[in-house]
């Protein structure tokens, strides 16, 4: 009974049993029963990715002659299934397997084999037909850039985009909140809340601009080069022609490498957008802090800001609410952060021709840009457009901060500006009314002098 859950399939190093129901092959098996390592499989976009390389290789074969119209056929067909998620559960290989991602490529050219021939009733080999023209050492790299090019057009651009907008929605609400500016987290000059915010709406919009910029070299593709760059056993214009058509097919801007040695044997550009990642989670970073030092009390911390109430906080002191939005954000960050020293140690193991690391690259920087966009999207639409001002709160605090008196300089000096801070937060009263006192400057003109509002616009000059 136990051999019927079985069925026998053969490779190169000989055969070996497979579970009867799977659509996998020989290789395949052979790195599941390698590397019971983690349980941690490629993500989704790598296998959609890969779906598309495989596709649009069956139609370049068969447009170059290499490849009968109707194994091409079947193929693509098969493929595309594979591309849209119809067998996902048919990768079942450990990130950490070879480091050229051949096992992985060998999964994909196996199952789209086994599909393709049932359906075509005719024999489609899965190196012989499926991967024609192609290596894993073009193929991964590949997958790698198309997988991330469209994770980040499509996922993380936009969901950037809706944050910043987000913050900019929520930076004109409070516009006209003066509140305490803070240095070293100790009080300084007077900011409005929308200009605080603005700061946040532009370190994302720069975030946009930074992935913006690398994605030409992340447009560039390996696929053509083969086993070393030489481009063996490939047509002259498969690479060209494969470009193109992942092009057409994603509607990204996908061109072949200028240099197919360097695109096999090193992951820089996919180093450099995780570097980008890494600046990107930096900035989320101080945005959540912020909101959490600004929300944190209610009583005996800063209290300017209330984030909405989404959960019981703790389990054993009644009525706690934690600021949860912005603590699963910065735990976000820090995964990308170490996500990025990752792809940055993976980063040098090119050696000579082949970096040898892939699956360990892949599955990281598509990890953090998943991460990343759900993060934004989370943190746009609950504690950004969810938090209410506390304007009672903080107009009393600014009214009593000593640090207002930076404005009365030009006029009076430092050392005695210095000498009227100390005693009003000595006497914890407001500057104005110890400066009427120590300076010979009316009532009218200190009012002048110390308005936040007109501070938060350079004041008014002497």
């Amino acid at each position: 009974m136990a051999d019927k859950n079985f069925r026998l399939e053969h490779d190169s190093m000989g055969e070996l049993k497979v579970p009867a129901e799977a659509l996998w092959g020989a290789q395949t098996q052979r790195a599941v029963q390698n590397f019971p390592i983690s349980g941690l499989s490629l993500p989704r976009a790598f296998i959609r990715a890969l779906g598309l390389i495989k596709a649009s290789a069956a139609q370049v074969n068969r447009d170059l002659g290499l490849l009968d119209a109707a194994r091409a056929q079947a193929i693509e067909t098969a493929a595309l299934e594979v591309s849209e998620g119809r067998y996902d559960r048919e990768f079942p290989i450990d990130v950490f397997q070879t480091g050229s991602g051949t096992s992985t490529n060998m999964n994909a050219n196996e199952v789209i084999a086994h599909v393709a021939t049932r359906a075509l009733g005719q024999a489609v080999h899965p190196n012989d037909h499926v991967n024609m023209s192609q290596s894993s050492n073009d193929t991964i790299p590949t997958a790698i850039h198309v997988s991330a090019a469209l994770e980040l057009s499509e996922k993380l651009l936009p969901a950037l985009a809706h944050l910043a907008e987000a913050i900019e929605a929520k930076s004109r609400e409070v516009t006209d909140i003066v509140t305490t500016g803070r240095t070293h987290l100790m009080d300084a000059m007077p900011i409005t809340l929308g200009q605080e915010l603005s700061g946040w709406a532009t370190q994302i919009r720069h975030a946009i601009a930074r992935l913006k910029a690398v994605t030409p070299r992340l447009y560039a593709l390996a696929q053509g080069g083969t086993a070393v760059g030489t481009g063996i056993n490939a047509h002259p214009e498969f690479g060209p022609r494969m470009a193109k058509e992942l092009a057409r097919r994603t509607g990204a801007a996908f061109v072949t490498s200028g240099n197919y040695f360097e695109s096999l044997s090193c992951q820089d550009t996919a180093v450099e957008v995780s570097g980008q990642l890494k600046t990107l989670a930096v900035s989320l970073t101080k945005i959540c802090n912020d909101l959490r030092w600004m929300n944190s009390g209610p009583l005996a911390g800063l209290g300017e800001i209330a984030l909405p109430a989404l959960q019981p906080g703790s389990s054993i002191m009644p009525g706690k609410v934690n600021p949860v939005i912005p603590e699963a954000v910065v735990m976000v960050a820090a995964q990308v952060i170490g996500n990025d020293m990752t792809i940055t140690v993976a980063g040098q193991a090119g050696n000579f021709q082949l970096n040898v690391m892939l699956p360990v690259i892949a599955f990281n920087l598509l990890q953090a840009i998943e991460l990343l966009a759900n993060s934004a999207r989370v943190l746009a639409d609950t504690a950004i457009r969810g938090f209410t001002v506390n304007r009672e709160h903080i107009e009393a605090a600014l009214a009593k901060n000593p640090i207002l008196v930076t404005a009365l300089n030009p006029v009076i000096g430092y050392e005695k500006g210095a000498a009227i801070a100390k005693q009003a937060y000595k006497q914890k009263l407001p500057v104005l009314e110890v400066a009427k006192g120590a300076t010979d400057l009316s009532e009218a003109r200190l009012k002048e002098l110390l308005d936040p509002a007109a501070l938060t616009r350079g004041g008014i000059k002497k």
